[in-house]
């Protein structure tokens, strides 16, 4: 695939993601993303000495994730601009990598095994745990281009919400138990909208950085493309 089709189906799958992100069909991923928000919050805390105490997602695509110990201004920091990293990442494996199958198989097993271990109400055992088994599915039983696009459409839907979540929770004053009000309190230095401006302006050059990556070719299939045209011309 040239460079020039690999970005105009970035494009595509980003207006199609934009057509339906108010419908149903966008739900499901758009809960994953606010689980993997949420996971990104636990991880932090371990990270920083700390530990995961529950994580639960919502059908009203809210969360949260209730930590011991760990850095705060990490943990706090580490929700947003963790799912859109997780996004990146899963974009690039999925763009870069023929890996798809793989990597498919992976996210399912470690959202089983997360949800089992930190899942605190049915509905994040629920939907944990289907999401979880039919990324296994994917990965197992369907074609490594079915999995691309999945995975490229899960990627871009992270790095999408993340930009809008952030600007959602900045704006919205009600919203007391916001990640970029609760820093702003804790930490008594900015304010909740400089924070938000702050790791929107991160969400956009990350998200710009990883779509350019996602679309530029690879030393790996820039020598497929010799060979197949070679061996073209031989045949």
């Amino acid at each position: 695939m040239t460079i020039f089709k690999r970005y105009i189906a970035l494009f595509l799958i980003f207006i199609v993601i934009t057509l339906l992100w108010n419908t149903d069909a966008m739900s499901p991923l758009k809960i994953f993303v606010v689980f993997m928000h949420e996971v990104s919050h636990g991880l932090a805390a371990i990270a920083t000495g700390g530990s995961i105490v529950q994580i639960e997602v919502n059908p009203q695509q809210g969360g949260h994730a209730l930590t011991r110990g760990g850095s705060r201004f990490w943990t706090l920091s580490a929700g947003y601009l963790g799912s859109l990293l997780w996004g990146g990442v899963i974009l690039l494996l999925a763009a870069r990598t023929h890996l798809d199958k793989a990597v498919s198989v992976i996210i399912g097993i470690g959202m089983v095994v997360i949800t089992i271990a930190f899942g605190s109400d049915t509905f994040t055992y629920l939907f944990g745990i289907a999401f979880g088994v039919t990324l296994i599915g994917i990965g197992m039983f369907l074609p490594e281009v079915v999995n691309d696009w999945i995975l490229r459409v899960i990627g871009l839907t992270s790095c999408l919400y993340a930009i809008l979540d952030i600007k959602s929770d900045v704006l919205d004053r009600s919203n007391l138990r916001s990640d970029a009000r609760m820093l702003a309190e804790d930490m008594g230095l900015l304010t909740t909208e400089i924070w938000g401006l702050l790791w929107i302006v991160i969400a956009l050059v990350l998200t710009v950085w990883f779509l350019y990556l996602s679309g530029k070719m690879t030393d790996a299939t820039e020598s497929e493309n010799t060979d197949t045209a070679t061996n073209t011309e031989v045949g």
